[in-house]
């Protein structure tokens, strides 16, 4: 028995945690395996205490402070105070505003200017709106959107030539379908806020931009949109199939570059130039198409070769760069067109259909040949 007695006190031990955490059932087992291995004081001084004790008292007390009645009103107490907080989320004052933006039908309404507002006179308005409609300070439904269409008027009535456009088709905008037939713009459909003569900034941005340090400089080469419509999607797709096509094309240059990057192994110099510079001074033309290409002073004498084989190579090069330049400039013409398109500028849509191709001329007038 005695070898037992370390292991009986460390039970004694565990039971007064026991006791102590109002484990009674555990701290009793605890105490009766601390008998049964060595008799101590302690344990049995232990168990006299835990005999006394009045089991059906302590339940009574703990129900009267944390029973299921109280705990009921805690609930109830805390949906009242969750009742509170979401009235006192927004005010009366904060949503008849936001109706009121969501009932405006142009930009100028939006802002509560007229249509002659200068541009202080639009940021005055936009700074007064923008702080009552801003989401961090309004919790109303449609803030949001409210918020949106604000920094939307702002944005486009700063903007001098996007205040152009909109004064000039805004008002046809209501209909949400009108298409205007004159200079070719028949495919423009401008509806509302959001098609038109969206911002291409966000409404945070346009709110940073006013109270921080004004908009960059604008132009029809700006970043591109953050808020693409679909029709990008297409373009994008347009572009890359463009772009396989133009590698295709230029293949044969590839072609020949490397074959001339081989021949150095082998002779100094190319036989010609299709530009002039000091070492290919002497100026010659094919005899098919009248192409201009260069040679050296000493052509005559050093040239062994076909002089025919020779202007079919010039020929090929000069019309692989002529189909290469066409292709640049169709690219850069149809990128002004989309510019213009999706920033509604009519000026850079006439400017872009009036941009020259003199390549694709040029590439055009060789193939009837």
């Amino acid at each position: 028995m005695e070898g037992n007695r370390d292991e009986a006190y460390r039970c004694v031990e565990i039971a007064r945690n026991a006791l102590a955490e109002g484990k009674l059932e555990r701290a009793e087992k605890f105490l009766l395996k601390a008998e049964r291995l060595y008799e101590t004081k302690d344990a049995k001084e232990l168990l006299e205490k835990l005999k006394g004790y009045n089991k059906e008292n302590r339940p009574s007390t703990e129900e009267s402070s944390s029973g299921p009645y109280m705990r009921h009103e805690k609930k109830s107490s805390s949906k009242a105070e969750s009742a509170k907080a979401t009235e006192a989320e927004y005010t009366s004052d904060q949503l008849e505003a936001v109706k009121k933006i969501k009932k405006c039908k142009d930009y100028y309404e939006v802002l509560g200017v007229s249509k002659d507002a200068t541009d202080s006179e639009i940021k005055k308005a936009y700074k007064k709106l923008a702080l009552q409609l801003h989401p961090d300070k309004n919790k109303a439904p449609g803030a949001v959107e409210a918020f949106k269409a604000v920094g939307n008027a702002a944005a486009i009535l700063t903007d001098a030539e996007k205040r152009k456009s909109y004064d000039l088709y805004g008002e046809q905008s209501h209909s949400g379908r009108a298409e205007h037939a004159a200079h070719n713009y028949s495919s423009f459909q401008f509806g509302g806020y959001s098609r038109g003569f969206d911002s291409e900034y966000t409404p945070e941005e346009i709110f940073s931009m006013f109270f921080g340090g004004g908009f960059p400089q604008q132009n029809v080469y700006m970043r591109q949109r953050r808020y693409q419509r679909a029709g990008d999607n297409q373009h994008g797709q347009r572009e890359q199939q463009n772009s396989y096509a133009a590698l295709i094309n230029l293949l044969p240059i590839l072609l020949l570059i490397m074959l001339s990057l081989m021949s150095s192994f082998f002779i100094s110099d190319p036989i010609y130039s299709l530009q002039p510079n000091q070492k290919y001074s002497v100026m010659r033309k094919t005899a098919n198409w009248k192409v201009s290409y260069y040679v050296k002073d000493n052509f005559h004498s050093e040239y062994q070769g076909s002089v025919s084989r020779l202007e079919t190579a010039v020929e090929e090069e000069y019309y692989q760069n002529l189909k290469h330049k066409c292709f640049r400039e169709r690219q850069y013409r149809e990128s002004m067109l989309m510019k213009a398109k999706n920033f509604g500028d009519a000026n850079l849509f006439r400017k872009a259909q009036n941009t020259q191709t003199p390549s694709c001329d040029d590439v055009q007038k060789l193939q009837t040949y």
